[in-house]
């Protein structure tokens, strides 16, 4: 839950979805204003941000349409969250995938990827800091993948973007941690949403791989951000946080 003396507002990308829309719910069960983006899924935005507004008509919630795969996009929402001084968490959730093999890599498929889910984010966190900085309060959370952490063929691609996203966001909490500002990466397995959908015809193999025994479940992944937003989570920063249902430790154990 937010602290009463922190600033209030949560911006999160690829908020209208899957595993953006339980964040976004989550965080607005938690205490906090949010402004979350969208791009395609206009009649989705607007469906829970009447919810939001009607369960909580004191607080403020706002919905940007941005394609983060468009710089001049990113750039005018990076403005807004730079503006905002009531900042306090800024949560990067929005993704493409792209599965290719190494020889068939498409170039220009390949750099689209890394704006979204790369490029993106150094633009709006260095945004979003800012007034982070000034209050000396802020959050950081990078929604990435396992893929960051095991290779799997075809994945190269998206594999490489959420590894540098990992890399990216433990430099944001060694270069501002003693500002009072934290970043933490999750990484998320099988996740029961839309972008898993590819995955159905050997669905039931992939989660006897896991020891849970089950794709995760999206507001699994949510109630874990909304922790890291929360009081009690101040001194994790740094951190690469599996949330896999073992499956890392599984992979782990048979290298």
């Amino acid at each position: 839950m937010a602290a009463p003396d922190t600033p209030r507002l949560v911006a999160v990308t690829g908020g209208s979805r899957g595993i953006g829309r339980e964040i976004v719910r989550c965080l607005a069960k938690d205490g906090f204003d949010v402004a979350f983006t969208y791009r395609t899924s206009r009649e989705q935005a607007e469906t829970l941000l009447g919810a939001l507004r009607a369960d909580w008509p004191e607080r403020r919630f706002q919905a940007y349409r941005v394609d983060l795969g468009n710089r001049a996009e990113v750039d005018t929402f990076a403005e807004v969250l730079s503006d905002s001084d009531s900042l306090y968490g800024l949560v990067h959730n929005a993704g493409r995938a792209y599965d290719a093999l190494i020889a068939l890599i498409d170039q220009d498929e390949a750099e689209h990827v890394m704006q979204v889910n790369f490029w993106s984010m150094t633009r709006l966190v260095g945004a979003a800091v800012r007034p982070m900085i000034r209050n000396r309060a802020g959050r950081i959370v990078g929604i990435g993948s396992l893929a960051a952490l095991h290779a799997t063929p075809g994945n190269a691609v998206y594999a490489a973007s959420k590894g540098a996203m990992m890399s990216y966001v433990r430099a944001v909490a060694v270069e501002l941690g003693r500002k009072g500002v934290t970043a933490n990466f999750i990484a998320p397995g099988y996740v029961d949403t839309d972008m898993v959908a590819a995955y159905s015809d050997f669905r039931d193999r992939l989660e006897e791989r896991i020891p849970a025994g089950r794709f995760a479940r999206s507001g699994e992944v949510a109630a874990f951000v909304a922790h890291l937003m929360s009081p009690a989570a101040e001194y994790i920063n740094g951190s690469v946080l599996p949330i896999d249902g073992g499956m890392n430790a599984g992979i782990a154990s048979r290298a």
